[in-house]
């Protein structure tokens, strides 16, 4: 018995559904995870996932895979200059969007699919930008969340480790996956090459708010470079670290 992905849109959000393979309207109510960049940590993810499911390393997640109208502008806290005139600056709509996730687009989703509303279950998930807004989700909607996975996040982006530093977060239950790679940003000239060295910051900033070891994780891959290819086993690493078994009751 295989899950099924299907396309969507809630309003013009267009988003990839992943429904596990025991998913029915009337059975128990599956835990729910939001998902940046569209499917692409997932799509080719689904058959290992499944397996994980079946060996119950991972309880049967619904995964919601949301395509950005434009990553520059949404996945950014605030407005910066972009780092090469190959790219626009970036627009900085982060809290705009995030706003929208918290208050139409996940209660249309908890409205229309059989997917639990509590806090401990809903977990955010992005690589990159992505990355860095999950965990800007975190800052602005403390009490939404209870599971947040920032692969490889852009924490070079300007002033964001340092805001994270001085924000006020609690770490109440949530509980924090982060990854990056050895060689991330090694060969950039940008503010990008300070990846590795504004990761171990923020995890560092996490840990002095009161971040347990059972709350928060920073996987450092050796000799992984910043590509889709790394993020993509990260986001598995991500899903059994937050949601796999030995963690907190679903």
């Amino acid at each position: 018995m295989k899950g099924s992905l299907s396309e969507h849109k809630a309003g013009n959000r267009r988003f990839t559904l992943y429904l596990p393979p025991s998913y029915s309207t009337d059975s128990r109510e599956f835990p729910a995870v939001y998902v940046h960049d569209g499917n692409s940590l997932f799509h080719d993810e689904i058959e290992l996932l499944e397996s994980m499911f079946q060996q119950q390393k991972l309880p049967e997640l619904v995964l919601i895979g949301i395509e950005p109208e434009n990553r520059l502008d949404e996945y950014t806290p605030w407005p910066a200059a972009s780092l090469s005139d190959q790219f626009t600056y970036f627009g900085g709509m982060g809290y705009h969007y995030l706003s929208h996730m918290a208050n139409q687009f996940i209660p249309f989703i908890e409205e229309n699919w059989n997917v639990a509303r509590k806090p401990h279950t809903r977990g955010m998930i992005g690589a990159s930008l992505g990355g860095l807004i999950s965990m800007f989700a975190l800052l602005k909607y403390p009490s939404m969340f209870g599971k947040i996975g920032s692969i490889s996040g852009s924490y070079w982006y300007e002033n964001a480790a340092e805001t994270i530093h001085i924000s006020s977060l609690q770490p109440g239950t949530v509980r924090v996956f982060m990854s990056v790679g050895s060689e991330e940003g090694r060969e950039k000239q940008s503010i990008q090459q300070h990846m590795l060295k504004k990761t171990k910051q923020v995890h560092q900033s996490l840990k002095e708010k009161g971040f347990t070891e059972d709350q928060l994780c920073l996987s450092i891959e050796k000799g992984a470079v910043h590509h889709r290819k790394y993020f993509c086993k990260q986001f598995i690493n991500a899903l059994e670290w937050l949601y796999g078994k030995n963690r907190s009751t679903l």
